[in-house]
């Protein structure tokens, strides 16, 4: 698998969840940070620029969309794909996610490995 460690930052407040997602994306080649919430979130996304976003919507410092709004407004960040990685998963907040905001994908917790592996490559695959 041609990954060529492909950077992936994942903006989650729950560690848990961090290192969830840290295995799953790991064996599969990718690098992983992780941020604890929205503030260190888009501070680690303006310095690492990663090739993926992995957002949580609801973090009690800056929510997912208040981060996604400030990637998409600075030109050396606007590109960077996002993957809504959530519990907020009731059908509206997918419309809006995917075709208001135009996220590059949706991925409801809770979710499988092959679930969340299957939108990385995805989005990956659409980039090339």
């Amino acid at each position: 698998m041609d990954n060529e460690q492909k950077r992936i930052l994942c903006i989650e407040d729950e560690p848990d969840m961090i290192d969830l997602i840290r295995i799953i994306l790991q064996r599969r080649g990718y690098e992983i940070q992780g941020a604890a919430g929205g503030q260190e979130g888009i501070r680690k996304v303006r310095e690492w620029l990663p090739d993926l976003v992995l957002l949580d919507l609801m973090m009690p410092d800056m929510d997912g969309w208040e981060v996604y709004q400030q990637m998409k407004a600075e030109e050396k960040t606007r590109n960077i794909p996002v993957i809504v990685v959530t519990a907020k998963a009731q059908n509206i907040d997918k419309v809006l996610g995917l075709h208001i905001a135009k996220v590059d994908d949706y991925v409801a917790k809770p979710f499988s490995p092959s679930e969340l592996l299957a939108s990385v490559e995805k989005v990956f695959k659409g980039k090339k």
